[in-house]
């Protein structure tokens, strides 16, 4: 079964380059595209506009990843700064004992007391020097990270412009659907008035056809009628309007002719014997 189903494709593969030769693939790209565009036409647009609302809602994890990262890095600014100023605080104090011992030096003398104790020249010159030493190092230590508290100051300005721009975005995005939910009511309304339209053109072709049909009742009444009186049939129900005594109401009108009479029943002149 499989080996048919490969070798099907392949005729149909080289069918296809021999009908299209060339342009095989982009009569296949034009083809997918068309297939696509044809589907996603007859998605509704309700769905669709639900499915953006859900993409919308997918924004709101990498809104909470970015205020997580955010909250970090401002407790690791604040533990830095808080530090930094401790460490400047104590490269202060370092500075003020060195120049106290670069003072007490500069004096000649030979020895010293400090704390209740004796030092000489010497062990104050290197208690001196190993002070310098520590206090260049702690001051090395210390731009370092000044250095670190203003490149995480940097990010973390950044990272907040970023959550602003995306929350901004977010908020934008819902105000758009929210139009696109009054435009989409407001089509549908639009298409509820147009229906209704219909259903009043449905209503008067009802009434056309009502007419048309009692029209055409009356015409076979009339046929019917005008059927009855072709056979010659007597119209029972008709009224008699010939007066019984015609004759003796025209001599009573006219008075008696001479040379004449009237038959009474029909109006037939009577010959003279």
């Amino acid at each position: 079964m499989l080996k048919k189903t490969l070798v099907g494709t392949a005729v149909a593969a080289i069918l296809s380059v021999f009908v299209f030769g060339k342009d095989v693939l982009s009569y296949a790209r034009t083809s997918a595209s068309s297939v696509r565009n044809a589907v996603k036409s007859e998605v509704p647009i309700e769905f669709e506009l639900e499915r953006a609302r859900e993409m919308v809602e997918d924004l709101v994890p990498d809104i909470r990843r970015c205020m997580h990262v955010i909250a970090e890095q401002q407790v690791d600014v604040e533990h830095l700064s808080v530090k930094i100023s401790q460490r400047s605080q104590e490269l202060t104090s370092q500075k003020k004992q060195v120049l106290v011992l670069r003072q007490d030096l500069s004096g000649g003398g030979e020895t010293f007391v400090y704390a209740s104790r004796t030092y000489t020249s010497n062990e104050v010159k290197r208690d001196l020097a190993t002070r310098f030493e520590r206090y260049k190092a702690a001051q090395e230590s210390l731009l370092r990270d000044r250095q670190i508290l203003a490149a995480r100051e940097k990010a973390l300005l950044a990272n907040q412009k970023k959550l602003d721009e995306m929350l901004v975005a977010k908020q934008n995005l819902q105000v758009e659907l929210e139009q696109l939910d009054a435009r989409l009511r407001t089509v549908q309304a639009a298409e509820t008035v147009s229906m209704l339209e219909i259903d009043d053109s449905q209503l008067t072709r009802t009434k056309k056809l009502i007419r048309e049909l009692s029209k055409q009742l009356d015409v076979k009444v009339k046929l019917l009628d005008a059927e009855g009186k072709f056979t010659g049939l007597i119209p029972v129900d008709a009224e008699n309007s010939v007066p019984v005594n015609i004759g003796q109401e025209i001599d009573e009108y006219f008075g008696p002719q001479n040379g004449s009479q009237t038959n009474v029943a029909g109006l037939e002149p009577v010959a003279e014997l």
